[in-house]
């Protein structure tokens, strides 16, 4: 038993330790962000949303049908619901009814209604694939960000190391009195200053590691670290691709224009809703009632002699003249279940309504709905244009980088070869601390620039991708 434990509580340590010790790749950032972003969860409620109004549409097209019971007591001068005569009495009284409807015509609302619940649904589905193109393109930034501070941070770390070599070749330059004391005292201001960039570049990964965590909604901050995998740049092929063929290609596959072109049919499925108010509408129903009364039977006595009750005089003579009325006894309460067969009765027909005066409400909606499809349709143009504008930007920006980028390798190579030199001048007391200090500055800013636009490129190819088609999850880095 010792032993079994012993081993159980080995694999969770192990386990723990997997866990705190993961290097998340982009890859699995993107299809976690997927999976958990609370924007896209969010999102995802329209569709859920749009799908309940579609089953609203198609309800539309069904009958109704509804039941009612009632059970009352009346006091006083009130009808017996059985007989119909009104009697000085106590009486409870049931009733009940099912009544079924059905709608024969609308002005065709019901097909509009289904129409436009489609396309909210497709809405939805549109809004849904925008929002996760855009997270994973959010979730590449961030992710390419803090491998950039990692690179400036190995980068500096680097350079301190130089700069700490350089501080001690300087020593022995002092001693064999080559360079005067005072260059190892500008070394070490140099050694100082790169000691605060590497504090500030370890900060600089710390919050990117956050900021991409808080993204994932990952709330692990502490264990969170990503994969030190160096990205090469793939895809710059696009670049031959012409800025004309990028925008077809975009407003094909991408989500923004769709967008702003459903909303425009949203637009006109509601003006053309809201004229179907013009139309009259016909109905038909169908009802079934029933009622009972606790009020107790009335029953002849056969046996005993009439009440005789005065109607009247006989002219002439003034005779009084009765009328003789059975007497009667009280008996109980009809049963209730044969009450309700014989009180029951049916009711069905059609009904017509015209509308012919509302206040303007009808006339004054459509007029609205035809300033928004008018509104709609001068955002879309608009979208477009921006669209466009977007892609080329996007272009230019993506060519822009592959330049910088190639700018920057051909100064590291400059700026190497500079601080070779110098290193040497230095090392025979040609120059002094100070000038290759300012040299090895220019080199070390060299490499931090070469790593900036090297990210930067591969970012700005990434959204090319996106624009002509590739969807997120296949984004290659």
């Amino acid at each position: 038993m010792r032993k079994l434990f012993i081993i159980c509580f080995s694999l969770l340590i192990s386990a723990t330790g997997f866990a705190q010790n993961k290097k998340w790749t982009l890859q699995e950032c993107v299809q976690y962000a997927l999976d958990n972003n609370i924007t896209i969860k969010q999102t995802q409620l329209d569709e859920e949303t749009a799908a309940i109004e579609k089953k609203d549409a198609i309800g539309n097209y069904l009958p109704t049908l509804n039941g009612n019971a009632s059970n009352n007591w009346n006091s006083g001068l009130t009808q017996n619901i059985t007989t119909g005569v009104l009697e000085t009495q106590t009486l409870r009284n049931s009733s009940y009814s099912i009544t079924a409807g059905v709608r024969i015509f609308n002005g065709f609302r019901n097909k509009k209604a289904l129409d436009r619940a489609e396309l909210s649904r497709i809405a939805a589905d549109y809004n849904i694939a925008k929002i996760k193109d855009d997270t994973a393109l959010s979730v590449a930034l961030a992710y390419l960000q803090i491998l950039l501070n990692k690179e400036n941070l190995k980068t500096i770390v680097a350079q301190n190391e130089v700069t700490k070599e350089q501080i001690r070749r300087t020593e022995e330059l002092v001693e064999g009195g080559i360079s005067p004391a005072g260059d190892v005292l500008e070394i070490k201001a140099t050694d100082a200053s790169e000691q605060q960039r590497i504090v500030a570049a370890q900060n600089a990964v710390q919050i990117s590691l956050i900021n991409l965590a808080q993204l994932l909604a990952f709330d692990d901050y502490k264990n969170f670290d990503i994969d030190d995998t160096e990205y090469t740049i793939l895809g710059a092929e696009i670049l031959n691709t012409t800025p004309e063929v990028l925008v077809e290609k975009a407003k094909e596959s991408r989500y923004d224009l769709k967008i702003v072109e459903q909303n425009l049919e949203l637009a006109k499925k509601d003006l053309e809703l809201s004229k179907t108010a013009l139309y009259p509408t016909i109905n038909g129903f169908f009802n079934y009632n029933t009622r009972e009364s606790g009020a107790p039977t009335v029953n002849i006595d056969e046996d005993a002699d009439p009440l005789l009750r005065p109607i009247g005089f006989v002219d002439g003579t003034n005779q009084t003249v009765f009328q003789p009325i059975p007497a009667t006894e009280e008996g109980n309460p009809t049963p209730f279940v044969e009450q309700l067969y014989l009180n029951d009765g049916i009711s069905y027909g059609v009904q017509l309504s015209v509308p012919i005066f509302n206040g303007f409400s009808t006339r004054n909606t459509i007029k609205r709905n035809e300033v928004n499809v008018k509104r709609s349709e001068f955002q879309a143009e608009q979208a477009r244009l921006n669209f466009e504008t977007a892609v080329y930007q996007a272009y230019t920006d993506a060519k822009a980088a592959k330049e910088s980028y190639e700018a920057a390798i051909a100064s590291l190579e400059a700026q190497k070869t500079a601080f070779e030199f110098a290193s040497l001048r230095y090392d025979v007391g040609r120059i002094n601390a100070f000038d290759l200090s300012q040299t090895k500055l220019r080199f070390d800013n060299a490499q931090v620039e070469l790593t900036r636009s090297k990210y930067d490129y591969i970012f700005r190819i990434k959204v090319l991708e996106l624009y002509f088609g590739v969807p997120a999850t296949e984004l290659k880095f």
